[in-house]
């Protein structure tokens, strides 16, 4: 869904501000994941004994006529030592605005999701780790109109 508003940011001109639904399942402990989700192998030994807790954050990748590379967060989480491994989130709505500086978004074909995470450890270097899937979405060549209540 997308809908083109006036961003009170910025200039005064209207952007276009995407919402997107989702679905993440995945299971930490025996990497295991649907096609959702962005987890590799890698997450069998993620938490060792100096991880404390994981931030994870779901982003979205696309280019424009304007910028070659925008990338926006849209949700995140934070999973803690000793917290249910398995996710299964479904109908997941955007935890953050989707704003793009002008109307890229509008017939957009290549908007790349991403889920990736940081390792919050009790000492040491903070790693940033990307999923080795993605999910590459279009989005519609028509704006959306605002519905009155």
């Amino acid at each position: 869904l997308r809908k083109n508003v006036e961003d009170f940011t910025g200039p005064r001109e209207r952007s276009d501000l995407g919402f997107v639904t989702f679905d993440i399942t995945a299971d930490i402990l025996n990497g295991k994941s649907g096609l959702q989700t962005f987890w590799n192998k890698n997450t069998l030994i993620i938490f060792d004994w100096n991880v404390k807790q994981l931030f994870l954050y779901l982003s979205a990748e696309y280019s424009t006529k304007n910028n070659a590379l925008n990338q926006v967060v849209l949700w995140d989480k934070i999973m803690l030592r000793g917290d249910n491994p398995r996710l299964s989130l479904k109908d997941m709505k955007s935890k953050y605005f989707f704003f793009d500086d002008g109307n890229g978004l509008k017939g957009n074909r290549n908007i790349t999701l991403t889920l990736s995470w940081n390792v919050v450890p009790n000492a040491g270097i903070l790693p940033l780790v990307t999923g080795s899937g993605h999910v590459s979405v279009p989005f519609p060549d028509t704006y959306e109109t605002t519905k009155s209540y």
